[in-house]
C-alpha cells in the first residue's frame, strides 16, 4: 500500500462505517457517532505522529514529550485516545469509556473544545439501543475505524483530506436523511456561488450568524485566498454547533469564534452591548421560519427591526434585516440564500422590502435552479447587498439593480440537481458585467422597481418567454383530410377482405 492515502478511499471508508447503524437508527442521529468517532481518530493519529517526531528529535520519555505537545494545538489526555478505547471494544460499559475519554479531551481543551461533546452520548439506550445491541454497535463501529484506510496520520493524510471527509459525510447524511438532517449542510456548488458573490478579502471579518455545521463559512474563508480573516458563526442547534466546532478543527481553523444561540432572539456575537460588526456576511438560514421570535421583535434591544417586524410565521427577513445590521456601514456586503416568496409577499415583508431597495442597499437578485437542496426542491434566489452603496460609500453611486435567471443553469442527477463549475462562472461573469443578456439578465432603475411596487419577481425584469412555433393551420387540415382519406380506405378495404373470409362488419 502507498504511504499516501487518497481522499476517495477515506470517504468510503468512512461511510462504510456507517453500516454499523445503517437500519437500526435513524440517520440524523448516528450522524453525530460517526462524525464524533471520525474527529477521536484523526486527533488520535494526529497525537500519535506528533509524540513519535518529538521523541525522534527530541528523545526523552513521555512525561517530558507530552509538556513539549501541551504547547501544541491540542492535547490527548492519557487513556482516552481511539486506541486505548478500541482496546476495551469488547467491554460491557464500553459506552460509558467513550463518554469519560470524550470529556477527559474536552477538560483538557477547554479553549478549543468546550461543550462540543456535551450533545453525545455514547451510552444512549434511547438513541443506540439495550445493552447488549449497544455494545455490539459500538464496537463494530470502533473495528470499523481500525482499517488501515483510516489510518489519518499526517504523514499520510493531509488536512484537506481529512476536512473534506468530514464535510463529504455531512452532505451524505443530509442527504440520506431528508429534511431533517440537511438542515445543517448547504450543497458544496451554493456554497461556492454565495462565497464568490460576498468576495472576502484579506483581513476580513466574516460571519454566518446561522452557520449550521460551518461548511459556508469554510468556504467562504478559502475565496480569501490567504489565513489573514477572521470568523464568525451562530447555531441555535447545540448537536449542530458541535459539528461546526469540530469541522473548524479539523480545518485548521479552530480560532473561529462559533457561539451556540439563538441569533434572531438572542445573539451573542457581542462587544460592549453593541452587535460586531463585520466585512462580509454570508448565510443559508431557514425558510420562513416559523415562530422565529416576532413577539420579541418590537423590544429588541439592539434595535435590528426597525424597518419593520416580519410576521410571526415567516422569520426570512428576520434574518435578512440581523444580516444587514451586522455588516460594516459603508463597506460591508451581505449574501443570503432566501425563498422566492421574499421578492414578492406583501405585508410587513413587502414593507420591509421596499425601504431596504428606497435605501439603495439591494445590489443584485439571482434566481436559482429547483432541486438544488436536500431540504426542498423548490426554486431559491440569492440575494446580494452591499453597504458600500449608502451614502458615503464608494459605490454610492449604483442605483440600478441586477437580476439574473439562473434557473436553468445546471446539470440534473438522480436525486437533486447540480451546479457545475461553468454554470457558477456563468453566473459570476454576468453579476461582474452588470449588462443586459437576453432571456438571462436584466439592469433594473429604481423608477422601474418602483412601478413595480417594489415587487422582485425575477420574470417581472427578466423576460424568459419562449414564443411557440407559428402553426399553419390551413397545412394541418391538409394533412388531416389526407390521413382521413387514407383511413377511409383503409376500411374499404378491410371490409372487403371480411368480406371475402364470410365475416360480417
Amino acid at each position: 500500500m502507498s504511504d499516501q492515502i487518497a481522499q476517495q478511499q477515506v470517504n468510503q471508508a468512512a461511510w462504510a462505517a456507517c453500516d454499523t447503524f445503517r437500519g437500526a437508527v435513524d440517520p440524523a442521529q448516528y450522524k453525530d457517532y460517526i462524525l464524533v468517532m471520525l474527529f477521536l481518530k484523526y486527533i488520535s493519529d494526529l497525537w500519535a505522529d506528533h509524540v513519535k517526531t518529538y521523541k525522534k528529535q527530541y528523545g526523552g520519555d513521555d512525561a517530558r514529550i507530552r509538556r513539549r505537545l501541551e504547547r501544541e494545538r491540542f492535547v490527548l489526555p492519557e487513556g482516552a485516545s481511539y486506541y486505548d478505547l478500541y482496546e476495551q471494544r469488547g467491554e460491557a460499559n464500553i459506552g460509558e469509556l467513550i463518554n469519560i475519554a470524550l470529556e477527559k479531551i474536552e477538560d483538557t481543551n477547554r479553549t478549543k473544545l468546550e461543550g462540543v461533546f456535551r450533545n453525545i452520548d455514547f451510552n444512549s439506550e434511547a438513541n443506540l439501543g439495550r445493552p447488549k445491541d449497544r455494545n455490539r454497535r459500538l464496537k463494530n463501529m470502533l473495528e470499523d475505524f481500525a482499517k488501515p484506510e483510516l489510518d489519518l496520520s499526517p504523514s499520510r493524510v493531509s488536512e484537506d483530506i481529512i476536512g473534506e471527509c468530514y464535510i463529504y459525510l455531512i452532505s451524505r447524511f443530509a442527504s440520506d436523511a431528508g429534511k431533517k438532517a440537511g438542515e445543517f449542510f448547504t450543497p458544496a456548488p451554493v456554497s461556492k456561488l454565495l462565497a464568490k458573490l460576498a468576495s472576502p478579502k484579506p483581513g476580513n471579518t466574516i460571519c454566518d450568524p446561522a452557520c449550521g455545521s460551518g461548511s459556508l463559512l469554510i468556504r467562504a474563508a478559502e475565496e480569501v485566498g490567504s489565513d489573514n480573516f477572521a470568523l464568525y458563526g451562530q447555531e441555535v442547534n447545540g448537536a449542530t454547533w458541535a459539528l461546526a466546532r469540530m469541522n473548524m478543527f479539523l480545518h485548521s481553523k479552530d480560532a473561529a469564534r462559533i457561539e451556540w444561540c439563538d441569533t434572531l432572539n438572542s445573539p451573542t456575537l457581542v462587544e460592549s452591548d453593541h452587535l460586531i460588526k463585520f466585512d462580509v456576511v454570508v448565510a443559508n438560514p431557514p425558510f420562513s421560519l416559523d415562530k422565529w421570535g416576532a413577539e420579541n421583535a418590537e423590544t429588541d434591544q439592539y434595535k435590528r427591526f426597525w424597518r419593520g417586524v416580519p410576521p410571526k410565521s415567516k422569520g426570512d427577513y428576520g434574518f435578512i434585516t440581523h444580516m444587514i445590521e451586522i455588516a460594516k456601514r459603508q463597506t460591508g456586503r451581505v449574501a443570503v440564500i432566501v425563498p422566492h416568496g421574499v421578492l414578492f409577499r406583501g405585508g410587513a415583508e413587502g414593507k420591509i422590502r421596499q425601504k431596504l431597495i428606497e435605501e439603495n442597499l439591494l445590489d443584485a437578485v439571482i434566481g436559482l435552479p429547483a432541486n438544488l437542496f436536500t431540504t426542498t426542491g423548490i426554486p431559491v434566489a440569492i440575494l446580494v447587498f452591499d453597504r458600500s452603496r449608502e451614502t458615503g460609500g464608494v459605490n454610492e453611486a449604483r442605483k440600478d439593480i441586477l437580476f439574473i435567471d439562473a434557473s436553468k443553469e445546471f446539470t440534473p442527477s438522480k436525486t437533486q440537481n447540480v451546479m457545475d463549475d461553468t454554470h457558477i462562472q456563468t453566473v459570476l461573469d454576468t453579476y461582474a458585467a452588470r449588462t443586459f443578456i437576453d432571456k438571462f439578465a436584466y439592469v433594473a432603475t429604481p423608477e422601474e422597481i418602483a412601478e413595480n411596487d417594489y415587487n422582485l419577481n425575477i420574470p417581472r425584469y427578466v423576460d424568459t418567454f419562449e414564443p411557440e412555433e407559428e402553426i399553419d393551420v390551413a397545412a394541418v387540415q391538409k394533412e388531416i383530410d389526407q390521413i382521413e382519406s387514407e383511413l377511409a380506405d383503409v376500411r374499404k378495404r378491410m371490409a372487403g377482405y371480411l368480406k371475402e373470409l364470410g365475416i360480417n362488419a
